[in-house]
This record gives structure tokens, sequence and C-alpha cells, in this order.
């Protein structure tokens, strides 16, 4: 089942690769027989959903989760069941390509206004005389 990021953006099923491990930690005599943990590996070099602003976006994001070849790794482990470990890790990667998709606003350069640079002036002056009426002989 594709995974769903917005009404126009699908995400195959061919881009993700699942591999189950044990997992350490709580689950009882469970815990050495069930490959609960799982990797869920998103091949982002062979996807072909997703624009190239957005892949480059989500490099940034995946930070040491992104692999030299270019695939983001994400461990869940945290549950006992292999079923919630692996909503975990579509949930984090979900989250992950909801940030990607959001462009970041490109800051405009602006000048500061004659009212504000006067203000600043004023300050700038108030506080030297308040540090020059500090001055005094101290003989």
């Amino acid at each position: 089942m594709p995974l769903t990021i917005s009404s126009d953006l699908l995400v195959p099923d061919e881009d993700f690769e699942w591999k189950f491990i044990r997992a350490s930690g709580p689950g009882g005599q469970n815990v050495n027989k069930v490959s609960s943990a799982v990797q869920l590996r998103f091949l982002l070099p062979q996807n072909t959903t997703l624009p190239a602003a957005v892949k480059q976006r989500l490099r940034r994001i995946a930070g040491q989760k992104l692999n030299d070849d270019g695939s983001i790794l994400i461990f869940a482990r945290s549950e006992r069941s292999q079923d919630q470990n692996r909503r975990e890790a579509l949930a984090r990667l979900e989250a992950m390509l909801r940030e990607a998709l959001i462009a970041p606003k490109i800051r405009k350069k602006t000048k500061p206004t004659r009212a504000s640079k006067e203000r600043r002036i004023d300050s700038k002056k108030k506080r030297s005389s308040t540090k020059r009426s500090r001055q005094g002989s101290w003989d």
C-alpha cells in the first residue's frame, strides 16, 4: 500500500525496503524469538514521485539517517510488536516528507526606515549622555 503524503503525492511501495531484526529491550521470552524491530530503507535515488527540490530538502532533514547510497534508513524498535514498529517507522518517514514539502520562505532584504534610524541614534545619544554623566573626578 503506497504512503500517502498529500492529496497529490503518493510514494509507491517499490521505494521501500523492509528488514525485520530482533530488538533488545522489553518483550520477555518473546524478545529472543521474534524479529520485532523494523529497519525501513527509503530508496530516495530511485523515487520518481518527489520533485528534485523536495528530495534535496529531505536529504538535509534526514541528517545521519542518510546513507552513502542516498537512501534513508529508519530504525523502529520501541514497541513490542512488529506491526506497531512498522507503523512508527512509516510515521517518522511521513513526518520527514511533510517537513520537506514545505519550501522555506525567501528572505527579502529591506532597508531600515528613517524613523527607525532616528530612534536608534536617539537611544545611542541617550545612552552616551547617561554614561558621560557618570564620569566624574574620582580624586
